[in-house]
């Protein structure tokens, strides 16, 4: 079994609501027509269940995530975007409880790099796609991340969140993994489309940095890495200390890659 590494805490739900379907579904949209149905898997706050919702009504959507605290936020974001007829659910995609060949679009964005067998995963989200229909699963990829300026903190950052993903069941380095991870799961007709979002406008340098400086202290990242010794709090506040200080300079830019997947059913 695997632990999801972020958790809930408000720095992380948080910076999700920023998502939405144009900056982390674009590979997907021309799938999402109406009336066509949905299962939203790891729905997190709701932000894209709900532009994707928009977007395949009057189309059955359904919304799940492992987390119950999770599904109460996305329910709740549909309830304040005016968004009607998604039905929530809690479950594990490793063992969906849905019917065989009951949805036309299944979609899941930063999911496999957290579950126990990304090859089961999408086998589940193969079984419950109609015939016709497409997966539609999009992740980072940490190793390929890059910025500037270099600063040792922040490749702290990333040596100490590779260790805790790994320890915690998971696949950082998910992005390059994707097709791979298809075919394994019996996908033959699979494209992979290569995004990115960058987070190199002082607007989003400060929200980005800011939010990082933040996670690493109050997350369950940092809970996780305190308790099982992966590191001390003392390089905690370093690391913060260094996306506070990147987040400042004005050359400065981050970019995280993204292998997306549109699987053929």
């Amino acid at each position: 079994m695997t632990r999801y590494t972020h958790g809930q805490h408000p720095s992380v739900t948080d910076s999700y609501r920023w998502r939405n379907a144009a900056n982390s579904a674009a590979y997907a949209l021309a799938e999402m027509t109406p009336g066509r149905s949905l299962l939203d898997i790891g729905c997190g706050p709701g932000t894209i269940t709900a532009d994707l919702a928009a977007r395949v009504a009057p189309g059955r959507v359904v919304a799940l995530d492992s987390s119950a605290e999770a599904v109460d936020l996305a329910r709740a974001t549909a309830e304040r975007e005016g968004v009607e007829g998604v039905e929530f659910r809690v479950g594990d995609v490793h063992d969906l409880d849905l019917p065989d060949a009951s949805f036309d679009v299944v979609h899941a964005h930063q999911v496999l790099q957290h579950v126990a067998d990304p090859v089961r995963a999408l086998s589940e989200m193969r079984r419950v796609t109609a015939p016709g229909g497409v997966v539609a699963a999009c992740d980072s990829d940490y190793s390929g991340m890059y910025w500037y300026p270099r600063a040792p903190e922040l490749d702290a950052w990333m040596d100490l969140y590779q260790r805790v993903a790994r320890h915690n069941g998971g696949e950082p380095d998910a992005g390059r993994r994707m097709v791979a991870w298809a075919r394994a799961a019996g996908f033959t007709d699979v494209t992979y489309v290569a995004e990115a979002w960058s987070h190199s406008s002082p607007e989003r340098r400060a929200w980005w940095g800011g939010m990082w400086s933040r996670r690493i202290l109050e997350s369950d990242l940092a809970r996780q890495a305190l308790a099982e010794g992966h590191a001390t709090r003392e390089e905690l506040e370093r690391i913060s200390a260094g996306w506070a200080a990147w987040s400042e300079a004005p050359e400065g830019v981050f970019v995280v890659p993204r292998g997306a997947i549109l699987c053929r059913v």
